[in-house]
């Protein structure tokens, strides 16, 4: 199996595109402050997923999953708050809060099928 046939890596890297396309057009003190916070976490997403997934040892990649899982609820952090700012729309915010909780979701069920030959049980 590739890290790109995995469904919440594709999943990890869209909510980082989607997030990049959100900041990019804002203030320059808007990206400086919480711009900069959620994409760095959208794209840790993914980011950790591939680490995990190149490590090779079932014990690593778990861990880099629950770092994934860490940065995932960050990104909902950094977009409650760009929402009470009124810098996101009710609607994206909704989308993207959905595609995050999806993503979780799957997440969670990823992390119970690595199994302690190191094999993905899918």
């Amino acid at each position: 199996m590739k890290l790109e046939d995995l469904q919440i890596y594709k999943m990890a890297m869209q909510l980082g595109e989607e997030v990049w396309s959100l900041v990019e057009p804002w203030s320059y003190y808007v990206k400086d402050t919480l711009g900069k916070q959620l994409v760095r976490s959208a794209d840790s997403v993914a980011a950790n997923i591939s680490e995990g997934f190149g490590r090779y040892h079932y014990k690593e990649n778990l861990n880099f999953c629950f770092y994934s899982r860490g940065s995932l609820r960050e990104t909902l952090t950094w977009l409650t708050k760009a929402k009470y700012r009124n810098l996101i729309t009710l609607e994206k915010f909704e989308e993207l809060s959905q595609l995050c909780e999806t993503l979780s979701v799957k997440l969670n069920n990823y992390i119970k099928t690595i199994g302690k030959a190191g094999k993905v049980q899918l």
